[in-house]
């Protein structure tokens, strides 16, 4: 790239083909523009441009390949790790399409890459239709989508790649192509779980499925003293579970939602949140015995809209709070597991960081680890170590929560079996990506990726190098 086009106001620059808004460093904007989920991340692109179509998205693709630009790609913005945004090149910026198209009738749905999960359940829920897409409302479609993408609804209809119809794709050569089971299954199946590493994802269509609008969900608190008692119960409770129960623990302090009293506001306390796919009836007499083990601080469950349900955490992990996440499957929820959690969950000086366990098993589990690049099929329970705290706060807080979560991480090191790539950090190192997918799924993208994009155009993710630089 030129001097003149590097430092060219966004009035005078222009892209090839491109229509969009282009946004500079010296835009008044240009903050607000490169601001994203993390605000632990402070990266400064040279150029944020707003694509408004597929055809936007190819120009810049082949812009920033013909002057060597570092690119980033940003959906939703919420990667822990901050790969939506990349330092001094140039970031494709999804965010102006979040379009939702739905047949009911044919029961799929069509979603821009730049559209969130809450912008999906509110076109989806207004056929008494929804697919499985996370449990924050904000959390972008397509990074969610590409890594696995599990949610409240994965036991029943599985993960949100096991309800992806095709999806449209932009490659490193700027080519517009179509993936599914039948027109590029190569691509297809790495999309499935490989992360933004092939392409741009500029358009999803999924399978939809009756959910709601009203379903049985909801948080039951009890105090940290009893966390292990929790657990244990709770691996029992959860082991004959029926598919439409989706369960997650959060192990941290009762959040300031306004549903609860204010005197149980930031008190240590482990929860557990869940949410039934199917009738109010059912979803009653599948948590009764939930709601009644031990002294429960509160007990907020109750029919409630699935939309509703799913936004439900959003402003507990707001956008520009500071996030450092340590994560891993376990081996189960041993003895020995309850005792580490129990023992290092409370541990934060933040009242904001947490940790959370989500049960898998069900239709997660009867897909074919190979059949996929999500290989994780027959993981049982995942932890993620979510360390928050407030921007205005000094470095010293950051570097304590960041030391919790390291601490509690290396305490689980005997009971790891694998990681899902959505939850890696910047410190995450490739020997984490390739034990994310093991041996033979991570064989198996790298070759896709020396297809698709051999000279790793797409690198700023949980890279998966071509062969001739893996």
């Amino acid at each position: 790239m030129t001097t003149t086009a590097a430092t060219t106001t966004s009035t005078a620059l222009r892209i090839p083909g491109f229509r969009g808004v282009l946004v500079t460093t010296r835009d008044r904007e240009y903050d607000a523009a490169r601001a994203i989920w993390n605000g632990a991340v402070d990266r400064r692109p040279r150029l944020i441009a707003r694509c408004t179509g597929t055809a936007d998205v190819a120009a810049v693709v082949r812009f920033a390949r013909d002057c060597d630009l570092d690119l980033a790609v940003r959906g939703g913005g919420h990667n822990v790790a901050g790969t939506a945004m990349c330092e001094d090149g140039i970031v494709i910026d999804l965010s102006a399409m979040r379009a939702v198209s739905v047949d009911p009738t044919a029961r799929t749905a069509v979603v821009q890459g730049g559209a969130l999960w809450g912008d999906v359940d509110h076109e989806t829920q207004a056929h008494g239709l929804a697919t499985t897409g996370g449990i924050v409302g904000h959390t972008g479609v397509g990074g969610l989508s590409l890594g696995g993408g599990i949610g409240w609804l994965m036991r029943k209809h599985g993960l949100t790649v096991d309800n992806l119809v095709s999806a449209e794709v932009v490659t490193a050569s700027g080519d517009v192509v179509r993936a599914s089971a039948t027109e590029h299954p190569d691509l297809f199946w790495a999309l499935r779980g490989g992360g933004g590493n092939f392409g741009v994802v500029t358009s999803f269509r999924f399978r939809l499925h009756p959910v709601g609008p009203t379903v049985m969900a909801g948080p039951v608190f009890w105090p940290a003293e009893d966390t292990a008692d929790v657990l244990s119960f709770y691996r029992d409770f959860v082991a004959d579970a029926p598919d439409e129960l989706g369960t997650v623990i959060r192990l941290g302090t009762v959040p300031p939602l306004p549903a609860v009293d204010e005197k149980l506001h930031f008190r240590p306390a482990i929860a557990v949140s869940s949410c039934f796919a199917g009738s109010v009836e059912a979803g009653e007499r599948a948590l009764r015995a939930l709601r009644r083990f031990g002294s429960p601080l509160v007990d907020l469950v109750g029919p409630q809209p699935y939309a509703d349900h799913q936004s439900g955490l959003d402003d507990t992990v707001p956008h520009g709070w500071h996030y450092y996440w340590k994560a891993t499957n376990l081996t189960g929820l041993s003895d020995a597991v309850v005792d580490v959690v129990a023992d290092h969950a409370y541990r934060a000086a933040s009242p904001r960081s947490y940790s959370a366990i989500f049960h898998l098993g069900g239709a997660v589990g009867r897909v074919a680890p190979d059949a996929t690049a999500y290989p994780g099929r027959d993981v049982e329970h995942t932890i993620i170590i979510d360390a928050a705290w407030l921007p205005e706060q000094d470095d010293a807080v950051g570097t304590t929560e960041t030391a919790w979560a390291r601490n509690f991480f290396k305490a689980l090191e005997r009971h790891r079996a694998g990681v899902y790539v959505n939850f890696l950090d910047s410190d995450d190192d490739s020997s984490r990506i390739r034990e994310a997918y093991g041996d033979a799924n991570y064989r198996r993208l790298v070759d896709v990726k020396s297809t698709y994009d051999p000279e790793n155009v797409f690198r700023n993710n949980k890279n998966i190098q071509p062969a001739r630089t893996a």
